[in-house]
């Protein structure tokens, strides 16, 4: 049958599990390092592109705040319903009813058909940035100006 050890060296080079070099991948930077660059060459590292994950930003149609006011959904004062909202009124739909909306953003198209409806577009005021170069160096985190 052969030998004592079958190939591997002395009786106590296999004995216990110091002697395996890891389990699965492990090692692959140590002693087994040629495996990898052989046949797992783009284990390491990173490959592709990820892009930035946004937050959606909240829209809403003319015609979806005329159907709330015309269901009753919305706050009457002076005559005209009240609509708040935090993100941007589109232009899409028919406004029969004056509303006051405040909100985030307005389009364009959006505005002038809530002034003809005889309504108001109230925009919020947008946060204000630490100086003029904000996000760009160590300046912007001391509130300096960018040159």
């Amino acid at each position: 049958m052969g030998t004592r050890s079958w190939g591997g060296g002395n009786i106590k080079n296999r004995r216990g599990k110091g002697s395996r070099g890891g389990v699965g991948l492990g090692g692959g930077q140590d002693q087994k390092w040629t495996y990898m660059v052989k046949y797992m060459p783009d284990h390491f590292g990173k490959h592709g592109f990820h892009p930035v994950v946004r937050e959606p930003n909240a829209v809403i149609n003319l015609g979806e705040i005329d159907a709330l006011a015309e269901l009753g959904r919305l706050k009457q004062e002076g005559g005209k319903y009240v609509f708040n909202f935090s993100g941007k009124v589109l232009s899409g739909g028919k406004l029969s009813h004056p509303v006051v909306i405040h909100a985030d953003e307005f389009s364009k198209g959006a505005e002038k058909k809530i002034t003809a409806a005889g309504g108001q577009a109230i925009a919020k005021k947008a946060p204000e940035r630490v100086g003029e170069g904000a996000g760009k160096g160590k300046d912007a985190k001391r509130g300096k100006k960018a040159k």
